[in-house]
This record gives structure tokens, sequence and C-alpha cells, in this order.
């Protein structure tokens, strides 16, 4: 059985500059480990799916690099915490896991990994999840985007 349900969440970055509210944020975690994820933030990205119904206040302390022709990725300009990566067609989010204040509990599952082939070898998480590599993603993602 798939879960679609959502909740709404509401997080901050780690000096509280940018304030992020998900109205219909997914009830479990993704993990990409493509390459360019890894640089950006030392590890996999793990983030929630949070579509585009997502409320900014700080949108000034916000930061955003173009990081291909279909996607950017923001972070605050006064503490340098990741925010989102956001798919410039769709606007939809997909928000970093962390910076949400229920993130701590139990009402999240990890889900799906994404990029399985790249996902260096030092590292491996212990939940049974959903893989695909890039290019199953790009295969299900329309018109064949790349990261």
């Amino acid at each position: 059985m798939t879960d679609n349900s959502t909740s709404r969440r509401e997080g901050h970055c780690l000096c509280g500059a940018v304030k992020i509210t998900a109205k219909q944020a997914a009830n479990h975690v993704g993990a990409c480990h493509c390459r360019m994820c890894r640089r950006w933030g030392g590890g996999p990205f793990l983030e929630i799916d949070c579509g585009t119904d997502v409320l900014i206040k700080g949108a000034e302390k916000i930061s955003v690099y173009n990081s291909s022709d279909w996607a950017e990725r923001a972070f605050c300009s006064a503490c340098g915490t990741n925010l989102f990566y956001r798919l410039k067609g769709t606007g939809e989010h997909m928000v970093c896991a962390g910076i949400f204040d229920d993130a701590d509990n139990d009402s999240l599952t990890f889900k799906t990994q994404v990029f399985i082939d790249e996902k260096p070898a030092y590292y491996s998480f212990a939940e049974d999840t959903d893989n695909m590599t890039g290019e199953e993603l790009f295969a299900m993602i329309e018109g064949g985007q790349q990261e």
C-alpha cells in the first residue's frame, strides 16, 4: 500500500531568519545520492516532497543557485542552512527534512532512495526502501530531464 498522505509542517533554518511552512508535506523522507547533492550537503540529500503549497517568511535571506536548466537549490544567506531543491517548471519543493520542527518524531518514514547507482560505498542505510538508479528516475520524469 502506498502512503500518499500529507501533513502541514513548519520549520526554519539554523539562525531562524528563514521560516518555511509546507501545507502538504509528504509523510515520508527520500534520499538522493547523486554527486551534486552529495557535494551540496556533504552527504545524501534527505528531503520531504512538499509540493507547491509552500509559504516562506524571510525570503530576502534566501540565496538561490541555478544548479541545472530545470532545478535550483536554495540556502539561507545568513547561516548557510540548505533549505530546498525546487523544480523550475512546476515549483515543486523538496525541502531538507532536518529543518522541520517535527522531523525528530516518529511521524516520518524513510521511503525512497534515488541515484542509488551513484551512492558511494562508505555509507549505507539499514531501512528497506524503494531504490532507483539515475537512469530509472529520468525515465520516470517527463521529458527525460536530468539533475
